[in-house]
């Protein structure tokens, strides 16, 4: 029968969301969502993975996003990310509220004279809010967010403890926090600690010790107070580590020789560290017999046959 909706009469809801999993694109997915009302919901049901621009007002929206889609298993949330989204969900003074906002999601301040947008980003209560709303969350990225504490992170890692992956890259949270994340989110296996300047020696300590046996992959850049003690316990606890980067000049031989001894799994060894010489490079020949992939950046304290030595064995 012409124009008959074949699909919606013969397709039952687990099919058409299994089809929706596989569509990749944010817009394809978007377009099937305007299809018809089933469809809005069969695609909110099965999308696993949302993207939130931490300026645009990220506290206002987990509960709203988590009642809409919630098989989230993935957020990403990134300080320098702008999004659109409508502006009367804010305040502002002055204009018509149901107009749309062209680039980011702002609040009025109340003593501001000129009534202009002024941005907030996530806040430790907005996490909480996260692991509140997203019972089924295993990976969160918070890029740049620069209002996240040591309090909210506590908070956040009790509540989560499925967590596999966590990036917190920029993020100025400290050592309590990152013990909280060891303490009670111990299945996580995959870390980033890049530009994490509130954080020491301490904090990845206690992240070693209660992940251990799950950690998998780490990255530490530019944190000055995370030195060759911290990469001992991770070479002591972490045996099943695979992926390692460094980026310090706080880093030296007895560090990162640790690692190499202790995490015999490793493949792959990322260092820029201007502080490690040719003993590591033959700590690392000697005892990573799995290593797939070796990136020196920095590499001037390395002679070139010891580097070559390396790679052939």
């Amino acid at each position: 029968m012409r124009g008959h909706d074949w699909i919606n009469t013969c397709l039952p809801d687990e099919l058409i969301e299994e089809i929706f999993q596989r569509v990749d694109s944010k817009s394809d997915r978007d377009a099937c969502s305007l299809v018809c009302k089933r469809w809005l919901g069969l695609e909110r049901l099965s999308r696993t993975t949302l993207r939130i621009g931490a300026s645009s007002c990220p506290d206002l929206f987990v509960n709203l996003l988590a009642s809409r889609f919630p098989n989230v298993k993935t957020v990403h949330i990134d300080e320098r990310l702008a999004i659109s989204l409508p502006v009367h969900l804010g305040k502002r003074r002055g204009r018509d509220k149901t107009k749309l906002t062209p680039r980011r999601l702002h609040y009025s301040d109340e003593k501001s004279e000129e009534g202009d947008f002024e941005s907030v980003s996530l806040t430790d209560n907005g996490l909480t809010a996260l692991a509140d709303e997203f019972v089924k969350l295993e990976k969160l990225s918070l890029i740049w967010c620069s209002d996240i504490s040591s309090f909210g992170l506590t908070s956040f890692a009790q509540k989560c403890a499925s967590l596999r992956s966590l990036d917190l890259q920029g993020c100025y949270i400290g050592d309590q926090g990152l013990a909280a994340v060891g303490k009670c989110c111990q299945q996580l296996q995959d870390l980033n600690l890049r530009f994490c300047e509130g954080l020491s020696d301490r904090g990845l300590i206690d992240l070693a010790i209660g992940c251990g046996e799950s950690l998998k992959s780490l990255g530490v850049a530019a944190c000055a107070k995370i030195t060759d003690i911290s990469l001992e316990a991770v070479g002591s606890n972490c045996k099943f580590l695979e992926t390692l980067s460094l980026d310090s000049e706080y880093i030296h031989n007895k560090g990162v020789m640790a690692v190499a001894q202790g995490c015999n799994l490793l493949k792959v060894l990322k260092i820029q560290c201007s502080n490690v010489t040719d003993d590591t490079l033959t700590a690392v020949a000697t005892s990573c017999l799995s290593l797939e992939l070796l990136a020196l950046y920095s590499f001037q304290q390395f002679t070139d046959k010891l580097v070559t030595c390396t790679l052939l064995s």
